[in-house]
């Protein structure tokens, strides 16, 4: 598909209501798919990866009724899933992947998960290696590191593990797996990643405790259903941050956007560049802070340096962030951020392509890039790679 786009002729202005948050709302349909009785999920996101999810849920035996306000989930229970009578196919969600890897190895049942050619080529031994040292079966291609994923489910352990990547979909994998492990599972991370699911399973009754980059669970017996609304989602909302801040004269207030502070570390770095940005009418929704972003254009923009603790709560904003550093005085500078390399395009390359093509001076490096603003952007004709954050 080929898509043209024309420079803006005037100012940006308005109110935008973004898209329900993706993180959450594949959460909502799996926790929910495993708690006790009847669970609401009001302002899902009906795209194509939590859909994955929610269809994956169904084929493990969930009663799942899709209304126009709202959807309702029948949960089985932790007990309750019935085993696939086809293989699973997650499409393009590594999310649905990672998470239904860790609810799985713990079934009494055989299954398999797969997914398009881009998801069969992410790496899958991060999360395979730790529910292994649990007990589990999982078994990849090519040394168990890549798609399908063969899950025969057993009883299984609770650990300790140290997990080299700051990855919360690894983290979630391991906490679902030690809702049923026998005695206390931990999972560490060097740097602490998005936290949706130790909130919402705490707030459905499971045993989490959260300490610093550390999150532990102990086995549950069950877990309550939920009535949840998600809130707007950060990550799409940052398209419309950023554009409001480079277009001259903007001013564009975004409602209703989730601003958990795991997910908000573009927030905070543009505030460190110059960017008027203001938070209004801030509120908790079904346990996460919620708040109106008000975003002004901001001609001053300073660059920034961007260090490997700032990574994991902008992990999806790298792409557009990159846009608006070449708007930036002087070098902006990230590292620590090789995880980019592994997402559904290498990042890294893809902007750093993308952006000179549009005549920005960007130099690639092995975990990040520096960008050198301000620069002075043409039309192109570029390549997304089909990633939908490039």
């Amino acid at each position: 598909m080929i898509v043209e786009i024309q420079k803006a002729k005037g100012p940006l202005k308005g109110e935008v209501i973004p898209p329900p948050d993706k993180s959450i709302s594949h959460r909502a349909i799996i926790f929910s798919g495993i708690a006790e009785g009847k669970s609401v999920i009001r302002n899902f996101l009906r795209a194509r990866d939590p859909m994955s999810t929610l269809k994956a849920m169904k084929a493990l035996g969930v009663e799942i009724t899709d209304n126009t306000s709202e959807i309702v989930v029948h949960g089985k229970g932790l007990m309750g899933l019935r085993e696939p009578s086809d293989v699973i196919d997650c499409e393009n969600s590594g999310t649905t992947m990672r998470m239904l890897t860790g609810l799985l190895a713990a079934q009494p049942f055989f299954s398999v998960l797969t997914g398009d050619n881009s998801l069969r080529q992410r790496p899958m031994a991060r999360v395979i290696r730790p529910l292994r040292q649990m007990g589990a079966e999982v078994f990849g291609r090519k040394g168990n590191s890549l798609a399908p994923l063969a899950i025969k489910g057993e009883v299984l352990k609770g650990i300790t593990y140290e997990s080299p990547h700051a990855s919360a979909q690894v983290k979630s994998a391991v906490l679902l797996a030690g809702l049923y492990a026998t005695g206390r599972t931990t999972f560490i991370e060097p740097y602490k990643s998005r936290d949706h699911t130790e909130r919402m399973l705490s707030a459905m009754g499971a045993p989490v405790e959260v300490n610093g980059n550390e999150v532990s669970i102990e086995q549950s017996r069950a877990l309550s259903p939920i009535e949840i609304t998600i809130p707007g989602d950060f990550s799409s909302s940052a398209f419309f941050i950023c554009a409001s801040l480079m277009v001259p004269g903007s001013e564009v207030v975004i409602k209703n956007v989730l601003i958990n502070p795991t997910r908000t570390g573009l927030l905070n770095i543009l505030k460190r560049m110059g960017a008027e940005i203001k938070l209004e009418n801030q509120k908790e929704v079904s346990g996460e802070p919620v708040a109106d972003l008000v975003c002004k254009y901001s001609p001053s923009l300073k660059a920034t340096k961007v260090s490997p603790e700032e990574v994991p709560s902008m992990i999806d904003e790298f792409p557009i962030f990159a846009v608006l550093a070449t708007c930036a005085e002087g070098d902006t500078v990230i590292t620590g951020a090789s995880e980019l390399r592994v997402k559904e395009s290498d990042r890294i390359a893809t902007m750093t392509r993308t952006l000179s093509q549009m005549g920005a001076s960007v130099e690639e490096l092995p975990d990040g890039m520096i960008i050198h603003g301000p620069s002075k952007l043409k039309g192109a004709k570029v390549n997304s790679f089909g990633d939908h954050r490039v």
